[in-house]
């Protein structure tokens, strides 16, 4: 597998009991390879916690590698990924989520607690979303939570979810957005607030050739002729 990419071993129980005995295999999945180790350590005593991490992984197609050869129990995802994001990877993952008696379960672990991203996620299939201000006790707390099937979200946000699914007010589903990844949405809405390419590359830690890619393929994906057009679809939709 590639450096980005650590796998553990499969479904095998580990060790002695944990509290109350309860084990949960888990994924976690972040570009940050520091962010992961502190989590590693924060959660991933598995004898104190029953949390076993079974593997790691840096962008979209290490996660769905790494997630399909070890089949956890609970995946930390991370919004903001190289490949697609998160919700590339739900997508992607969309078979293991209904697989029967053992289905892998999602729970957004973000710094991010923007509206788009929490409804982008909890509508691609995960279970819960917490920000990483979240401590390890509640972490640890959360992936129990969401392996036994509930729904999890931080304080912060759960007012906001409820009331983006409940109202009747709620915007329809653009399919059109849907169609772009979550890098092409960040693009996208730094040209429509006027951004040059340079800008754009040096925000997003890309090159402005990776954003000239992600430009042409969003009007692509659109049907859109330049970037003026580009913008006034953003600004009609209220992405800007």
């Amino acid at each position: 597998m590639s450096e980005g990419v650590q796998a553990k071993g499969n479904p095998a129980d580990s060790g002695g009991p944990a509290g109350d005995g309860r084990r949960v295999r888990v994924v976690l999945v972040d570009d940050h390879r520091m962010f992961r180790t502190g989590v590693q350590a924060e959660i991933g005593r598995t004898e104190q916690t029953g949390v076993e991490v079974v593997g790691e992984a840096a962008d979209v197609d290490q996660a769905v590698t790494v997630i399909t050869a070890t089949r956890p129990e609970v995946v930390l995802l991370d919004v903001h990924l190289p490949g697609g994001g998160g919700v590339e990877v739900l997508r992607r993952c969309a078979p293991l989520m209904v697989a029967g008696e053992n289905p892998v379960r999602f729970l957004a672990l973000s710094v991010s607690d923007a509206a788009e991203d929490v409804i982008g996620v909890i509508r691609g299939g995960a279970r819960g979303y917490v920000t990483k201000t979240i401590t390890g006790t509640d972490l640890v707390d959360s992936i129990f939570r969401v392996q036994e099937g509930d729904a999890v979200f931080s304080p912060r946000l759960a007012g906001f979810v409820l009331d983006a699914f409940a109202s009747t007010d709620a915007p329809p589903v653009d399919e059109d957005l849907d169609r772009l990844t979550q890098r092409e949405r960040e693009v996208l809405r730094l040209i429509a607030r006027g951004y040059a390419y340079k800008e754009i590359a040096k925000q997003l830690f890309i090159s402005v050739k990776t954003v000239e890619s992600h430009v042409s393929a969003v009007l692509r994906k659109l049907q859109l002729s330049n970037r003026h057009e580009l913008t006034r679809w953003a600004t009609a939709r209220r992405l800007v």
